[in-house]
């Protein structure tokens, strides 16, 4: 019990002194969550939208295809970006493994499933009123994805929430094709895997101290969006 209230009580100091070890896989972490977040809000949200709010051949298969990736296991898709990237892959060229971009890659292909499979669930349960209503202001296209995603907005936040939530902690990927390496590709989920794996306790109950307030912030983010929506 002592070695964990000391180790608590290091973990402290490493925050409170501003480690750079520390910090630079905060930053990783935050820097590449930020961006693949983002990219697949950019991406996924019209998708989903698609699926959600119109009916045509083959949106079943592709709701099929997008609800099968969110159970794919995260170490299998680390994998597949890794035979793509690889020197010897198709996009070896663009020398993509072992670099921030390939976590941001790698993140991205989490939480676009979670985005458009979330969402377009959401859209396409949305209320009979809310949608006969909207249809009947007949709306150029664009107005209507505003207004249908303005009416939605909280749920939407809410998706976008847990996406970033399973991104942000997620350790198999960021392994896989980031590297880990120090001070450049190393997040929290990886510092504290090989901190713990080093006995040095501190460093990675310090890290672990930054992932769980980031994991409490989003779940309250959640928490708060779901009373707002009802």
């Amino acid at each position: 019990m002592e070695f964990i209230i000391d180790g608590t009580f290091t973990a402290f100091k490493l925050l409170i002194n501003l480690d750079v070890e520390t910090y630079s896989a905060v930053k990783a972490t935050l820097y590449t969550s930020s961006i693949s977040i983002i990219l697949a809000l950019i991406i996924g949200l019209p998708i989903g939208f698609i699926l959600g709010f119109y009916n045509f051949f083959g949106a079943k298969v592709l709701k099929f295809i997008s609800d099968t990736m969110l159970a794919m296991p995260t170490v299998a898709i680390g994998l597949i970006i890794y035979a793509f990237i690889t020197r010897n892959g198709p996009f070896g060229e663009f020398g993509l493994l072992f670099t921030l971009k390939a976590i941001v890659i790698g993140q991205l292909v989490l939480a676009l499933p979670i985005i458009i499979s979330l969402s377009s669930s959401i859209i396409e349960n949305m209320d009979e009123k809310h949608y006969f209503t909207i249809m009947s202001y007949r709306l150029s296209n664009p107005k209507l994805v505003m207004v249908v995603i303005y009416e939605l907005r909280y749920s939407l936040m809410v998706v976008v929430a847990n996406a970033y939530g399973r991104i942000v902690a997620e350790v198999g990927v960021a392994m896989l094709i980031g590297g880990n390496i120090k001070y450049f590709t190393r997040t929290i989920t990886t510092a504290i895997s090989l901190e713990t794996n080093k006995g040095q306790f501190e460093r990675g109950i310090a890290l672990a101290i930054v992932l769980i307030s980031i994991a409490f912030l989003v779940n309250l983010s959640i928490h708060f969006l779901k009373r707002l929506d009802k």
